[in-house]
């Protein structure tokens, strides 16, 4: 797959952690390990059209060439 390089926007990685930080903030954790089970249940609830859109909107970033509309 060809994109721009450097783009933030490709980086899917990120943009899962933006959704689970969604899904836990506002949520305390007592520990460590509260807060990796919260991470656990919120991943496993993230809904599959989040990842199904990831290649969707990767491939918007390479036909913008990395900017936005």
């Amino acid at each position: 797959m060809e994109w721009p390089s450097q783009s933030p926007d490709l980086n899917l990685i990120e943009h899962l952690w933006e959704e689970l930080e969604r899904c836990v903030s506002g949520i305390r954790a007592r520990n460590a390990d509260q807060k990796f089970s919260q991470l656990q249940t919120a991943w496993a609830q993230i809904p599959q059209s989040v990842l199904t859109n990831l290649p969707r909107r990767c491939q918007a970033v390479i036909d913008s060439r990395g900017f936005a509309d």
